[in-house]
């Protein structure tokens, strides 16, 4: 089989031109570019099964990110499996908030990390910042802490839920994607092969949200901001879980689509 019949077959297979083309990169180790100056080179016969065999996978909805190991998020190269969320490209308008907000040596926290993307990307911009990271996952803290040591970022990695692990401590400035997909989401059958508990706390969607604004005032300096990524039909909701906190500067940032995608406000003191 020769490159070209590869990618018409997985074409043929319903996968995007763009994501054959990254897939089969992968397997053969050679870029984009060379795919297409090379598209009568034959292929190696395990070579060609198992790209076919990840096209098929492909095709019945992994993310593409699991099958090449890898997804780029604010500049970054992240490592990323299955016991990670893929990080999306509207998460990186919470970090470019959160670096309006941070001050120079600004202690930082980001809150369910997954696979370390905002708290590298953070960290990657700013040098100078102090960046915490938790996440209750065991499985994803493992890939974190890889991301970090491959990027050679200095992030402190903490096991545990939300604010839970960070007894007595303070810090100017939380940042968090938290899962807030509603339990009963249509959408959810869609992310069948990412990690459902990344994605969904069940119920209305709103229970991680509620537990970062309960816990903020034990947690963040006075003054200091609390930013969380939400559903696009829940910006209303949030607000009024900072108003009730009587956090100040209460605001909600649309994403590249135009949607209400993140609400931050900032702690009374």
């Amino acid at each position: 089989m020769r490159v070209r019949d590869a990618l018409a077959a997985a074409r043929a297979a319903g996968l995007a031109r763009l994501d054959a083309q990254r897939l089969l990169s992968h397997h053969l180790a050679r870029p984009r570019e060379w795919l297409i100056a090379h598209d009568d080179e034959s292929l190696a016969d395990d070579t060609a099964a198992a790209f076919a065999a990840d096209v098929q996978r492909r095709a019945a909805g992994v993310p593409l990110a699991y099958l090449v190991g890898e997804r780029e998020f604010h500049g970054l190269a992240l490592a990323v499996s299955p016991a990670v969320l893929v990080p999306r490209p509207e998460t990186e308008g919470l970090v470019d908030w959160a670096l309006e907000h941070a001050a120079p040596g600004a202690t930082v926290v980001d809150l369910g990390t997954g696979s370390g993307a905002i708290a590298l990307a953070l960290a990657h911009a700013r040098p100078d910042l102090r960046v915490t990271a938790t996440d209750a996952s065991t499985e994803a803290l493992a890939v974190a802490r890889a991301n970090a040591q491959r990027l050679a970022l200095a992030v402190e990695f903490v096991e545990g839920d939300w604010w839970g692990p960070l007894a007595g401590r303070r810090f100017d400035l939380a940042v968090s994607n938290p899962p807030y997909i509603a339990g009963d989401d249509g959408h959810l059958a869609a992310l069948v092969h990412e990690p459902r508990r990344a994605l969904t706390p069940e119920g209305d969607g709103l229970a991680a949200l509620r537990a970062l604004v309960a816990g903020a005032a034990a947690h963040l300096t006075a003054g200091g901001w609390l930013l969380m990524e939400h559903g696009f039909d829940q910006a209303p909701a949030v607000q009024a879980l900072l108003h009730a906190a009587r956090f100040q500067a209460v605001e909600t940032r649309r994403d590249l689509a135009g949607l209400p995608r993140c609400t931050g406000g900032r702690a009374p003191g």
